[in-house]
């Protein structure tokens, strides 16, 4: 059954909190200006949901089920037991006196036998249903069906947590064993495949570093809301803004200035309507193997993957991919060291543009790598972090100017997440597959997710219906993509493989072409 929320535009459009006096909400914690401009970025078009799948080997007991989430999730973190409400000039956290795991955590059943593509449509169908304003902004639907699909879609709203927290915490219901206890406390946390010497850095850390200490000295207030504005309206004023950080005002001009992305299929007002797709599994230790021969890290390895399969569609329909570039807006942590445990919002956004335009897949791979490269050392993520600080306070149609800044320069939004190697289980019952897509703001159509779990990767894409109703045509490439590249290792002699023109040449001339 749909959610009652569904019904009107108005509510689909942003989380409507209800109004209380000065008086009602002293009493109340308030929301900060960070995870207030997640709530108020609700549009029918993109809900600030962040959505996920479970996909487990047997049906959960759902008892079993919510006693696991009421003791490590509701009791642990306030957030996940209290509703959003506002005065006229502020919006608050409050505990919902009624508070009902089973009103969160319930059983749903899809139509018909129930296959995977089912699920697929339902979990579609979940992205532009709001959410109950009434009350905590979470649930989580259990399935299991006649045909064999045993499975919990999650959607958590955004001003909760971001993806990287709410991944903690999901994990964090998980056990090593099936007959591990329900209470806490919890089990080792499952190691992850990635040691501290290893290159082959996931972006959420390479960051962290080269940000975190320079964002603890930085005062986040009106003066750079205004100086933003006054950039925007003035941008070869650029250098008068010297005051806020060299750094920071180059990348503020960067990103005031930078032009919108190439014009594509994927590009124009969103509608409400949404397709999804997964991959299956893809080994982590084969994509590393080619990494290491190659010289690229394992992100360069699927981004390049991600912009072949995007190119290979694009042709498929018939459109011009040549020189073609497709911005992806990347999230980036940027929590202190030992705060991945905290909720709320703490990350900036990067601008990666895919050299979709590229046809030689080790061009275009070498290419990603450059530009991850130059990602490494640029202040985007923590310039976008201040925007949305600061956004968060100022009037709402001011906000709008900032969020739509930074969304209309972008086709995608794409996130990688390492997640552990290790198979776990959830009240019991083995997770075989699992899923993360955060949402794309304003007029964003796609949002392309990579998640390492249990030894392999998976790619997830959510699409705008309207402009991509087959997302299943995309994700299906993405495994032929990379196995382009692991030929050319098995087949080529390795000190050829860094010139790419050479080892096309190459392979032109084994096939006779000219």
């Amino acid at each position: 059954m749909r959610d009652q929320y569904r019904a009107t535009p108005a509510r689909r459009s942003r989380i409507i909190a209800p109004k209380y006096t000065k008086e009602e909400s002293m009493a109340r914690e308030k929301m900060s200006s960070i995870d207030t401009a997640w709530l108020r970025m609700d549009r029918p078009s993109n809900l600030m949901q962040i959505l996920g799948v479970m996909v487990f080997d047997k049906p959960l007991d759902l008892e079993r089920l919510r006693k696991t989430l009421q003791i490590r999730m509701v009791d642990r973190y306030p957030r996940f037991r209290q509703r959003v409400t506002s005065s006229l000039t502020s919006t608050y956290w409050e505990d919902d006196a009624e508070f009902d795991i089973r009103n969160h955590v319930r059983p749903v059943a899809l139509p018909g036998i129930g296959d995977l593509e089912a699920l697929k449509a339902h979990v579609a169908d979940l992205a532009s249903e709001p959410l109950n304003p009434n009350r905590p902004l979470w649930e989580m639907q259990v399935i299991s069906t006649p045909s064999g699909v045993n499975a919990m879609a999650v959607r958590i709203h955004h001003c909760i947590a971001d993806g990287i927290a709410l991944i903690g915490v999901i994990l964090s219901l998980t056990d090593e064993h099936p007959d591990a206890p329900i209470g806490l406390p919890h089990p080792p946390k499952p190691k992850a495949h990635i040691e501290p010497e290893d290159e082959d850095q996931f972006w959420w850390k390479v960051f962290s570093p080269a940000t975190e200490a320079w964002l603890n000295s930085l005062a986040v207030g009106s003066k750079l809301w205004f100086g933003y504005l006054d950039l925007l309206m003035n941008p070869g004023k650029a250098v008068s803004h010297a005051r806020m950080g060299a750094a920071f005002a180059s990348e503020l001009a960067k990103l005031a200035m930078m032009p919108d992305d190439s014009h594509t299929r994927f590009k124009g007002k969103a509608g409400i309507a949404k397709a999804v797709a997964w991959s299956d599994p893809l080994p982590l230790p084969t994509i590393k193997a080619v990494g290491k021969v190659l010289g690229c890290s394992i992100n360069d390895l699927l981004l390049a993957s991600v912009a072949g399969a995007l190119r290979s569609y694009l042709q498929e329909k018939g459109d011009p991919v040549d020189g073609i570039e497709i911005r992806a807006m990347v999230p980036v942590n940027l929590r202190p060291a030992g705060q991945a445990a905290k909720l709320g919002n703490h990350f900036g956004l990067v601008a990666l543009e895919l050299p979709v335009g590229l046809e030689n897949p080790l061009e275009r791979l070498y290419e990603t790598r450059q530009r991850m490269a130059a990602l490494k050392h640029s202040y985007q993520a923590a310039v976008a972090f201040a925007l949305l600080g600061v956004a968060g306070m100022a009037p709402k149609i001011v906000q709008q100017e900032a969020l739509d800044l930074l969304a209309n320069k972008a086709s995608a939004v794409m996130t990688n997440v390492p997640g552990p190697q290790n198979p776990l289980f959830l009240a019991g019952v083995n997770i075989s597959q699992l899923m993360v897509w955060v949402p794309q703001s304003g007029n964003i159509g796609m949002g392309v997710s990579i998640l390492s779990y249990n030894g392999n990767v998976q790619f997830g894409l959510i699409t705008d219906h309207k402009h991509c109703p087959d997302p299943e045509h995309i994700i299906s490439r993405f495994a032929g993509e990379f196995e382009k590249l692991m030929w050319l290792v098995l087949m080529e002699p390795w000190d050829r493989l860094s010139d790419p023109q050479d080892v096309e040449q190459h392979i032109k001339a084994e096939l006779g072409e000219n």
